[in-house]
C-alpha cells in the first residue's frame, strides 16, 4: 500500500481479481488487481466487485469507499474482450460465486448509501470510464486518460455509459466521446466537469484518503440522503424507491412510527396525539 504514513490498512476477504482493505476510522479501499490486463474486468472481476461493494454497504464501520486499479498504468481499461461473458475457462473460479456483469457493479456503486471516490491513474477507458462516472467523486492523476471504444469494438453502453455522462458534461460532449472514440487528458476531464480534481500520480491515494477523512466528519445520514436524492432524479422510479426507503428508515426511528407499531402488537387503536414525526 502506498497510502499516507499514518494510514494503517487491513486486508479483508479472499478475492482473486480484486483486493479489499479497510482502516480503523471507516475507509474501505477496493482495488482491481489485474495490472497485466490494464485492470480490465471479466465476469469474475465484476462478481467480486459487486460482492465487495455489498460488504462495504452492510459494514457499519465503513463510511467511505475508495475505488482504484493496481499500478499507475490503468484505473480500468474496460471489459477484457479475451474472455466471454460467463466463461470460467482458465480461471480459479470460487464455487460459491456466479458470474456478474459490469452493470451489477454500476448498480452496486449507485446503491451503496456511502460516498464512493474513484482514484483514476492511467487509462479509464470504455467500461472503466463508466465505472468512475457512477462514483460520487473522481480524483485523477495527471497522466490519466479517458475515452470510449464501444463503436470501434462493436459495443456500447446505452444506460449509465452515455446518459449519465450527458448529465455530467452535456449531450454534445458525451456524443463526441462515444461517437468518435478519442482519448482525453485529465485536464480535459477537469475542465468538462468529468472529474473533481487532478493531482500528481504519487499523491493520488493520499489525496483520496484525505478527501475520505473530510467526508468522515460529515453527517452520514445527510450524505446518504443527498446521494439518494440525486439518484432519485437520475434513476427514475428505482431512484425514487431508494429515496423513499431511506426516508422510511429515518421515520421508523420516530415516536410516531413507534406508536403505530406498538398499537398493532398490543391489538389496540393507535393514539398519535402529541407524537407527530415532523414536529
Amino acid at each position: 500500500m502506498n497510502a499516507q504514513s499514518d494510514t494503517a490498512w487491513t486486508a479483508q476477504g479472499d478475492f482473486t481479481d480484486i483486493s479489499y482493505w479497510t482502516t480503523s476510522d471507516g475507509i474501505a479501499l477496493i482495488t482491481i488487481e489485474r495490472p497485466e490486463k490494464r485492470n480490465a474486468f471479466r465476469p469474475l472481476t465484476s462478481a467480486e466487485l459487486a460482492h465487495a461493494f455489498a460488504r462495504a454497504r452492510h459494514d457499519r464501520n465503513v463510511r467511505v469507499v475508495l475505488l482504484t486499479g493496481r499500478g499507475d498504468a490503468a484505473f480500468c481499461a474496460g471489459a477484457d474482450l479475451s474472455v466471454r461473458a460467463g466463461d470460467r475457462a482458465g480461471t480459479d473460479w470460487p464455487e460459491h460465486l456466479s458470474p456478474a456483469s459490469v452493470s451489477d457493479v454500476q448498480l452496486a456503486i449507485r446503491r451503496i448509501e456511502k460516498p464512493v471516490i474513484a482514484l483514476v491513474s492511467g487509462f479509464a477507458i470504455g467500461g472503466g470510464q463508466v465505472l468512475h462516472q457512477v462514483c460520487d467523486l473522481s480524483i485523477a492523476a495527471e497522466h490519466a486518460q479517458f475515452g470510449q471504444v464501444g463503436p470501434r469494438v462493436g459495443s456500447f453502453d446505452g444506460g449509465y455509459g452515455i446518459n449519465l455522462l450527458a448529465k455530467q458534461i452535456g449531450h454534445k460532449r458525451a456524443k463526441e466521446i462515444w461517437f468518435l472514440c478519442r482519448r482525453y487528458t485529465a485536464r480535459n476531464a477537469l475542465e468538462w466537469g468529468l472529474v473533481n480534481a487532478v493531482v500528481p500520480a504519487e499523491e493520488l491515494l493520499d489525496t483520496g484518503v484525505a478527501w475520505a477523512r473530510e467526508l468522515l466528519q460529515m453527517s452520514p445520514a445527510a450524505l446518504r440522503l443527498l446521494k439518494s436524492s440525486v439518484n432519485a432524479e437520475e434513476d427514475g422510479l428505482a431512484g425514487v424507491a431508494q429515496l423513499a426507503d431511506d426516508s422510511c428508515q429515518l421515520y421508523y426511528g420516530t415516536s410516531e412510527a413507534a406508536e403505530g407499531a406498538a398499537a398493532f402488537l398490543e391489538r389496540r387503536a393507535p393514539d398519535f396525539t402529541g407524537v407527530h414525526a415532523f414536529d
